[in-house]
């Protein structure tokens, strides 16, 4: 309404005009807006222009990397498979490496086991000793104990210096101040480092005791210095309370149990009553032989000196020593246990539960033959006729019962001559725990102690040159200088499978001590007693 009230009163030309010159204005205004427009069309073409510029230049470009990633993709999954193809070749070469080092090893095993049965051919031809050696692990009183030690030697106190090369060579580092470190290694038939069990020695040792059986004396000894281990090796740990040893872990039974086990398990499998086992166990102390198993009149066990003589056939017996009937390993380790609650020990600085005594735990199996297929015998003419004559006075109560029972009932000649060409046949099983030897100021003893070690020396000593005695071929072997010698006069002597078990610590304070009794344990080889005898067991008669 305002816009026509401002036409009002004009004329019609200036109204004309008015709107003329409002039309152009709208044109110009349009004709802006479409400039404008075109512009912007104009730039949003350039705009698109670029951007499908910058497109085709990304998408050349993915399509370079793309080729440039597939390529290397490829490149790698080539590689890999390169890998792969090598890793499987190099697979089957260590495959074959294994099957031959495998092969080569067994070979190596066979030769080697072929080689230790023409080595234990030629000990029983020349009658060696056979010497196993043990190295203990090192243990806590090691470190403890030697507190009277100077600095120096304690600074070293733990420092391991032998060692097992293999299974049939000791290593042992010499060292001296001011000196450069000399190795030297010693030989034996079989040496076991500080990690083998129990078990593992045995294994080395059971094959003796089947020699019993086929008419062998065999005696296992146990050298070394105090606190080697040489009583945990052929006992096994052992109460402090009482020192007996412990049969609940069959595991760590040492040689003396386990080999009572296995000498009933081969007499399990002759026929029953053909053979019969009797114990004894005595200790040399103080160069005294003292009975374990004697009983006083109230039924007491205590210990009884006895004395060792040789015989008119050269043998070592022991008067009136006790001979104590076993059935099983139960009654045997029974008695044993018994004994060793005598058995004579004192504190040292080495070892708080050191042995002062040797052991002699002896089995004497006792097996019927008949006389009608008797090979060559081992004693003379007498002696078999005195056996047959106390053949029924030696019976275990139940044989002597069947013997009786059967003579009341034999009433043809026949079986009363089948019944006197009965013959025993003895071979015994000695089991020697030595006492260990001692340097004086090391083991810190006084007194009634220093005495001891003093005895105990001089009988290692006397032991050592009986060896010596008896490699050299002298005339005369003293046997006599020692009565642990004496005892042990026919084993040591050439009537026994002897096999001496070396104790030693690998600890570098106990140097000198190790190397002694790997010295010994070196001399113990080279001895040659000529061929162990066999007792005389049932051969094949001839056809008259």
């Amino acid at each position: 309404m305002l816009k026509y009230q401002g036409l009002a009163g004009r004329s019609t030309k200036e109204v004309l005009q008015l709107y003329s010159a409002h039309g152009q204005q709208q044109i110009l205004q349009r004709n802006s807006v479409v400039t404008q427009l075109h512009g912007a069309i104009k730039r949003l073409k350039q705009d698109l222009k670029s951007l499908h510029s910058f497109a085709l230049e990304l998408s050349k470009d993915f399509q370079r990397q793309s080729k440039t990633y597939i390529y290397q993709v490829l490149t790698a999954v080539q590689g890999i498979q390169l890998q792969n193809e090598a890793m499987q070749m190099f697979q089957i070469k260590v495959f074959d490496l294994e099957q031959s080092l495998q092969e080569v090893t067994e070979r190596y095993e066979k030769e080697k086991q072929k080689r230790r049965a023409l080595h234990n051919s030629l000990v029983e031809l020349r009658g060696n000793i056979r010497v196993h050696c043990r190295i203990r692990p090192l243990l806590p009183f090691d470190t403890a104990a030697g507190h009277s030690i100077s600095q120096d030697r304690q600074r070293n106190i733990s420092e391991k210096v032998a060692y097992a090369a293999d299974d049939e060579t000791v290593l042992v580092k010499c060292t001296r101040p001011g000196h450069a470190s000399v190795n030297k290694t010693f030989q034996f038939e079989r040496v076991y480092n500080a990690s083998e069990s129990q078990d593992t020695v045995f294994a080395d040792v059971a094959p003796l005791l089947t020699s019993l059986l086929d008419g062998y004396n065999v005696c296992i000894m146990a050298y070394g210095q105090t606190g080697s281990g040489k009583t945990y090796t052929m006992l096994g740990p052992q109460s402090e309370e009482n020192f007996a040893f412990s049969i609940e872990d069959e595991s760590e039974l040492g040689i003396i149990p386990r080999a009572t086990q296995e000498v009933f398990r081969l007499i399990s499998e002759k026929p029953p009553g053909s053979s019969w086992v009797e114990v004894s166990v005595v200790e040399v102390y103080n160069n005294e032989i003292f009975d374990l198993l004697a009983k006083d009149s109230c039924g007491k066990v205590f210990g009884v000196k006895r004395d060792v003589v040789t015989t008119r056939e050269g043998k070592s017996d022991v008067p009136l020593l006790t001979y104590e009937t076993v059935e099983n390993a139960s009654e045997f380790l029974h008695l044993v246990n018994k004994g060793l609650q005598l058995r004579v020990r004192h504190p040292t600085l080495v070892h708080a539960h050191s042995s002062r005594s040797h052991l002699v735990v002896t089995l004497t199996i006792t097996t019927i033959v008949s006389g009608d297929n008797f090979g060559t015998s081992w004693e003379d003419e007498q002696t078999s006729q005195r056996l047959n004559k106390e053949v029924s006075c030696t019976f275990p109560q139940k044989m002597r019962d069947n013997k009786s029972t059967s003579s009341s009932r034999a009433s043809s000649p026949a079986q009363l001559e089948a019944t006197e060409k009965m013959k025993q046949v003895k071979t015994r099983l000695q089991l020697v725990d030595l006492a260990g030897s001692e340097c004086v100021g090391m083991s810190g003893v006084t007194g009634a102690a220093l005495r001891e070690t003093s005895f105990i020396n001089r009988s290692l000593s006397a032991l050592a040159d009986v060896l010596g005695a008896i490699a050299e071929q002298r005339s005369h072997v003293p046997y006599r200088n020692s009565k642990l010698t004496h005892l042990l006069q026919d084993s040591v002597g050439g009537d026994a499978k002897l096999l001496v078990m070396l104790c030693i610590s690998p600890d570098q304070k106990y140097l000198t001590e190790s190397m002694q009794s790997l010295g010994f344990g070196t001399r113990a080889r080279q001895v040659q007693r000529g061929q162990v005898k066999k007792k005389n067991f049932p051969v094949p008669s001839k056809a008259k």
